[in-house]
Protein backbone atom coordinates (compact mmCIF):
# COMPACT_ATOMS: atom_id res chain seq x y z
CA UNK A 1 0.00 0.00 0.00
CA UNK A 2 1.07 3.69 -0.02
CA UNK A 3 2.12 5.56 2.39
CA UNK A 4 -1.03 7.58 2.43
CA UNK A 5 -2.80 4.57 2.94
CA UNK A 6 -0.93 2.92 5.69
CA UNK A 7 -1.45 6.42 7.57
CA UNK A 8 -5.42 5.85 6.77
CA UNK A 9 -5.22 2.29 8.12
CA UNK A 10 -3.03 2.79 10.78
CA UNK A 11 -4.79 5.83 12.02
CA UNK A 12 -8.42 3.50 11.87
CA UNK A 13 -6.86 0.73 13.69
CA UNK A 14 -5.24 2.86 16.53
CA UNK A 15 -8.83 4.63 17.02
CA UNK A 16 -7.37 7.53 19.12
CA UNK A 17 -5.17 10.74 18.77
CA UNK A 18 -1.47 9.93 17.92
CA UNK A 19 1.42 11.78 17.40
CA UNK A 20 3.50 11.36 13.84
CA UNK A 21 6.35 10.46 14.94
CA UNK A 22 4.40 7.39 17.39
CA UNK A 23 2.19 6.54 13.96
CA UNK A 24 5.81 6.48 12.08
CA UNK A 25 6.46 3.20 14.90
CA UNK A 26 3.40 1.89 14.22
CA UNK A 27 3.52 1.61 10.29
CA UNK A 28 6.96 0.50 10.52
CA UNK A 29 5.97 -2.37 13.00
CA UNK A 30 3.44 -3.40 10.91
CA UNK A 31 5.73 -3.13 8.00
CA UNK A 32 2.56 -1.69 5.71
CA UNK A 33 5.09 0.29 3.55
CA UNK A 34 8.32 -0.54 2.48
CA UNK A 35 9.97 3.23 2.91
CA UNK A 36 12.52 4.15 0.30
CA UNK A 37 13.83 6.95 1.88
CA UNK A 38 16.05 7.33 4.89
CA UNK A 39 13.44 9.20 7.27
CA UNK A 40 10.02 7.21 7.06
CA UNK A 41 9.05 9.66 9.77
CA UNK A 42 9.55 12.62 8.24
CA UNK A 43 7.19 11.08 5.48
CA UNK A 44 4.28 9.63 7.83
CA UNK A 45 4.95 13.53 9.45
CA UNK A 46 4.18 14.98 5.95
CA UNK A 47 1.66 13.08 4.93
CA UNK A 48 0.02 13.88 8.18
CA UNK A 49 0.00 17.68 7.40
CA UNK A 50 -0.80 17.14 3.69
CA UNK A 51 -3.79 15.85 4.91
CA UNK A 52 -4.80 19.30 7.25
CA UNK A 53 -3.45 21.47 4.14
CA UNK A 54 -5.40 20.19 1.50
CA UNK A 55 -8.67 20.32 3.67
CA UNK A 56 -8.82 16.51 3.73
CA UNK A 57 -12.39 15.93 5.69
CA UNK A 58 -11.33 12.31 6.66
CA UNK A 59 -7.86 13.41 9.18
CA UNK A 60 -8.06 15.92 11.88
CA UNK A 61 -5.42 16.83 14.43
CA UNK A 62 -6.35 18.57 17.73
CA UNK A 63 -3.16 19.95 20.28
CA UNK A 64 -1.69 18.93 23.34
CA UNK A 65 -0.80 21.11 26.24
CA UNK A 66 2.97 20.51 25.39
CA UNK A 67 2.40 21.71 22.09
CA UNK A 68 2.75 18.82 19.61
CA UNK A 69 -0.62 17.52 17.63
CA UNK A 70 -2.05 14.25 17.43
CA UNK A 71 -3.83 13.12 14.50
CA UNK A 72 -7.20 10.90 13.97
CA UNK A 73 -10.08 9.70 11.99
CA UNK A 74 -12.98 12.13 11.92
CA UNK A 75 -15.06 9.06 12.10
CA UNK A 76 -13.84 7.92 15.59
CA UNK A 77 -14.32 11.24 16.87
CA UNK A 78 -16.84 10.24 19.27
CA UNK A 79 -15.32 7.52 20.83
CA UNK A 80 -12.36 9.37 22.44
CA UNK A 81 -14.08 12.43 23.59
CA UNK A 82 -12.79 11.42 27.03
CA UNK A 83 -9.44 10.49 25.73
CA UNK A 84 -7.29 12.72 27.79
CA UNK A 85 -7.40 15.73 29.81
CA UNK A 86 -4.66 17.13 28.05
CA UNK A 87 -6.18 17.50 24.83
CA UNK A 88 -8.45 20.21 23.55
CA UNK A 89 -10.93 19.08 20.90
CA UNK A 90 -12.37 21.88 20.56
CA UNK A 91 -12.08 25.72 21.94
CA UNK A 92 -14.34 26.78 24.82
CA UNK A 93 -16.45 29.03 23.55
CA UNK A 94 -16.41 32.89 24.57
CA UNK A 95 -12.95 32.34 25.46
CA UNK A 96 -10.54 35.16 24.86
CA UNK A 97 -7.16 34.84 22.88
CA UNK A 98 -4.40 36.79 22.92
CA UNK A 99 -3.66 38.99 19.70
CA UNK A 100 -0.84 39.12 17.12
CA UNK A 101 0.49 42.11 18.38
CA UNK A 102 0.31 41.23 21.75
CA UNK A 103 3.73 39.60 21.03
CA UNK A 104 5.41 42.66 19.89
CA UNK A 105 6.80 43.23 23.54
CA UNK A 106 7.69 39.66 24.07
CA UNK A 107 9.86 40.06 21.13
CA UNK A 108 11.56 43.07 21.59
CA UNK A 109 12.56 41.81 24.87
CA UNK A 110 14.10 38.99 23.78
CA UNK A 111 15.79 41.42 20.85
CA UNK A 112 16.55 43.85 23.47
CA UNK A 113 18.32 41.35 26.17
CA UNK A 114 19.73 38.57 24.39
CA UNK A 115 19.95 40.38 20.80
CA UNK A 116 21.66 43.88 21.42
CA UNK A 117 18.86 45.08 18.97
CA UNK A 118 16.27 48.01 19.67
CA UNK A 119 13.10 47.41 18.13
CA UNK A 120 9.85 49.49 17.04
CA UNK A 121 6.76 47.99 16.09
CA UNK A 122 5.40 49.21 12.65
CA UNK A 123 1.59 50.08 12.67
CA UNK A 124 0.63 49.00 9.46
CA UNK A 125 -2.79 51.49 9.59
CA UNK A 126 -0.75 54.31 9.56
CA UNK A 127 0.85 53.83 6.30
CA UNK A 128 -0.56 55.98 3.37
CA UNK A 129 -1.74 53.92 0.77
CA UNK A 130 -2.36 50.73 2.77
CA UNK A 131 -5.68 50.59 0.48
CA UNK A 132 -2.87 49.11 -2.42
CA UNK A 133 -2.09 45.84 -0.79
CA UNK A 134 1.04 47.34 1.00
CA UNK A 135 0.50 44.73 4.26
CA UNK A 136 3.18 42.76 1.82
CA UNK A 137 5.09 45.77 2.21
CA UNK A 138 5.31 46.89 5.87
CA UNK A 139 7.48 44.92 8.64
CA UNK A 140 5.46 44.16 11.69
CA UNK A 141 8.82 45.23 13.27
CA UNK A 142 12.05 46.39 12.58
CA UNK A 143 15.35 46.23 14.66
CA UNK A 144 19.07 47.56 14.76
CA UNK A 145 21.95 46.66 16.06
CA UNK A 146 24.93 49.16 16.65
CA UNK A 147 29.02 47.50 16.44
CA UNK A 148 29.96 48.36 19.82
CA UNK A 149 33.53 48.75 20.31
CA UNK A 150 34.50 50.13 23.65
CA UNK A 151 38.29 51.76 22.21
CA UNK A 152 36.94 55.63 20.92
CA UNK A 153 39.33 55.87 18.77
CA UNK A 154 38.95 52.55 16.91
CA UNK A 155 35.35 53.96 17.17
CA UNK A 156 35.48 57.01 15.01
CA UNK A 157 38.06 55.15 12.66
CA UNK A 158 35.61 52.64 11.77
CA UNK A 159 32.89 55.01 11.45
CA UNK A 160 35.11 57.03 8.97
CA UNK A 161 36.36 54.11 6.63
CA UNK A 162 33.20 51.79 6.55
CA UNK A 163 30.46 53.58 8.90
CA UNK A 164 27.71 51.36 6.92
CA UNK A 165 29.22 48.44 8.70
CA UNK A 166 28.51 50.03 12.04
CA UNK A 167 25.22 48.83 12.27
CA UNK A 168 23.00 46.37 11.07
CA UNK A 169 18.72 46.81 10.62
CA UNK A 170 16.56 43.79 11.02
CA UNK A 171 13.00 43.33 9.84
CA UNK A 172 10.22 41.16 11.67
CA UNK A 173 6.86 39.66 10.23
CA UNK A 174 4.72 38.38 13.33
CA UNK A 175 2.70 35.17 13.60
CA UNK A 176 0.51 33.47 16.66
CA UNK A 177 1.51 30.38 15.43
CA UNK A 178 2.12 28.40 11.91
CA UNK A 179 0.26 25.09 11.71
CA UNK A 180 0.42 23.56 8.54
CA UNK A 181 2.25 24.16 4.51
CA UNK A 182 0.01 26.84 3.53
CA UNK A 183 0.07 29.07 6.73
CA UNK A 184 3.88 28.77 6.24
CA UNK A 185 4.10 29.09 2.64
CA UNK A 186 1.71 32.63 3.09
CA UNK A 187 3.91 33.84 5.93
CA UNK A 188 7.30 33.02 4.70
CA UNK A 189 6.72 34.87 1.64
CA UNK A 190 5.12 37.53 3.56
CA UNK A 191 8.33 38.09 5.19
CA UNK A 192 10.28 37.44 2.08
CA UNK A 193 8.73 40.68 0.63
CA UNK A 194 8.62 42.80 3.99
CA UNK A 195 12.07 42.17 4.85
CA UNK A 196 13.72 43.16 1.07
CA UNK A 197 15.15 46.54 2.05
CA UNK A 198 17.09 44.99 5.63
CA UNK A 199 19.97 43.47 6.13
CA UNK A 200 18.22 40.78 7.95
CA UNK A 201 14.72 38.88 7.79
CA UNK A 202 13.12 37.05 9.76
CA UNK A 203 9.81 35.06 10.21
CA UNK A 204 8.59 34.69 14.39
CA UNK A 205 5.75 32.85 15.73
CA UNK A 206 4.95 31.61 19.21
CA UNK A 207 4.13 28.25 18.07
CA UNK A 208 5.69 26.00 14.63
CA UNK A 209 4.43 22.60 13.90
CA UNK A 210 7.39 20.36 14.67
CA UNK A 211 6.18 18.73 10.88
CA UNK A 212 7.08 21.85 9.49
CA UNK A 213 10.88 21.84 10.56
CA UNK A 214 12.23 20.58 6.97
CA UNK A 215 10.14 22.57 4.84
CA UNK A 216 11.45 25.41 6.95
CA UNK A 217 15.08 24.96 6.99
CA UNK A 218 14.27 24.06 2.82
CA UNK A 219 12.55 27.63 2.64
CA UNK A 220 15.66 28.94 4.48
CA UNK A 221 18.32 28.01 2.59
CA UNK A 222 16.76 29.28 -0.29
CA UNK A 223 15.01 32.21 0.47
CA UNK A 224 17.43 33.79 3.78
CA UNK A 225 14.49 34.76 5.37
CA UNK A 226 15.51 33.32 8.97
CA UNK A 227 13.29 31.90 11.87
CA UNK A 228 12.65 32.75 15.94
CA UNK A 229 10.36 30.61 17.67
CA UNK A 230 9.03 32.43 20.12
CA UNK A 231 8.57 31.52 23.42
CA UNK A 232 6.16 33.25 26.32
CA UNK A 233 9.62 33.89 28.66
CA UNK A 234 11.23 35.51 26.35
CA UNK A 235 14.73 34.81 26.92
CA UNK A 236 13.91 31.01 26.22
CA UNK A 237 12.80 32.18 22.85
CA UNK A 238 15.06 30.73 19.93
CA UNK A 239 16.50 31.90 16.09
CA UNK A 240 15.86 27.95 14.91
CA UNK A 241 17.42 29.19 11.39
CA UNK A 242 19.58 32.20 10.88
CA UNK A 243 19.02 35.04 8.40
CA UNK A 244 21.28 35.71 5.65
CA UNK A 245 22.75 38.72 5.43
CA UNK A 246 22.00 41.24 2.23
CA UNK A 247 22.68 45.12 1.45
CA UNK A 248 20.42 47.52 1.78
CA UNK A 249 17.56 48.34 -0.62
CA UNK A 250 17.80 52.06 -0.31
CA UNK A 251 15.09 52.74 -3.32
CA UNK A 252 12.84 50.32 -0.76
CA UNK A 253 13.75 52.41 2.55
CA UNK A 254 12.58 55.16 0.67
CA UNK A 255 9.58 54.15 -0.54
CA UNK A 256 8.76 53.05 3.46
CA UNK A 257 9.68 56.51 5.08
CA UNK A 258 6.99 58.16 2.73
CA UNK A 259 4.80 55.62 3.06
CA UNK A 260 4.93 55.68 7.14
CA UNK A 261 5.82 58.12 9.35
CA UNK A 262 7.15 55.58 12.29
CA UNK A 263 9.32 54.35 10.28
CA UNK A 264 11.10 57.41 8.67
CA UNK A 265 11.60 58.63 12.55
CA UNK A 266 13.37 55.11 13.10
CA UNK A 267 15.28 55.81 10.47
CA UNK A 268 16.35 59.24 11.75
CA UNK A 269 17.42 58.01 14.79
CA UNK A 270 20.06 55.62 13.15
CA UNK A 271 21.14 58.61 11.13
CA UNK A 272 21.40 60.80 14.33
CA UNK A 273 23.35 58.00 16.05
CA UNK A 274 25.35 57.43 13.71
CA UNK A 275 26.64 60.87 12.92
CA UNK A 276 26.49 62.71 16.49
CA UNK A 277 30.18 63.06 18.09
CA UNK A 278 30.45 60.73 21.02
CA UNK A 279 29.74 63.13 23.85
CA UNK A 280 26.54 63.81 22.61
CA UNK A 281 25.74 59.54 21.94
CA UNK A 282 24.15 58.52 25.54
CA UNK A 283 21.33 61.50 25.76
CA UNK A 284 20.62 59.98 21.82
CA UNK A 285 20.40 56.80 22.63
CA UNK A 286 18.21 56.97 25.17
CA UNK A 287 15.95 59.59 23.43
CA UNK A 288 15.98 56.18 20.72
CA UNK A 289 15.12 53.85 23.50
CA UNK A 290 12.53 55.92 24.44
CA UNK A 291 11.33 56.30 21.10
CA UNK A 292 11.23 52.02 20.63
CA UNK A 293 8.96 49.51 21.82
CA UNK A 294 8.67 48.62 25.48
CA UNK A 295 10.42 45.83 27.19
CA UNK A 296 9.95 43.59 30.42
CA UNK A 297 12.54 44.57 33.35
CA UNK A 298 11.75 41.63 35.53
CA UNK A 299 10.63 38.17 35.50
CA UNK A 300 6.69 39.28 37.21
CA UNK A 301 6.12 41.28 34.88
CA UNK A 302 6.03 38.64 31.94
CA UNK A 303 4.28 36.73 33.68
CA UNK A 304 1.36 39.43 34.64
CA UNK A 305 1.35 40.36 30.81
CA UNK A 306 1.14 37.17 29.81
CA UNK A 307 -2.09 36.56 32.13
CA UNK A 308 -3.52 39.15 31.13
CA UNK A 309 -3.35 38.88 27.48
CA UNK A 310 -4.27 35.67 27.76
CA UNK A 311 -1.28 34.09 26.18
CA UNK A 312 0.02 30.69 27.37
CA UNK A 313 2.44 30.80 30.26
CA UNK A 314 3.76 28.07 32.74
CA UNK A 315 5.10 29.76 35.76
CA UNK A 316 7.73 27.01 35.85
CA UNK A 317 8.85 28.59 32.24
CA UNK A 318 10.61 31.38 34.76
Amino acid sequence: MTIKEAVLKSLDEVKKPIGSFELGDYILGKNYVEFKGKTPHNSVAVHLTEFISKNDKRVKRIKKQGGNYLYYLTKNEDEFLDFDETVKLKTPPNKETYKERDLHKILSSFLKEIENIFSKTIFHEKSSNKENGQVWTNPDMVGVNFLQLKNKTSQEFFKKINQKEAFKIYSYELKKEITSDNELKQAYFQAVSNSSWSNFGYLVALDFSDDLLDEIERLNQSFGVGIIKLSSNPYQSKILFPAKYKNLDFKTIDKLCKMNPEFEKFIEHIERLMGIEDKFYKPLEKDFNDFCDDYFINDSEISDYCKSKNIPFEENNL
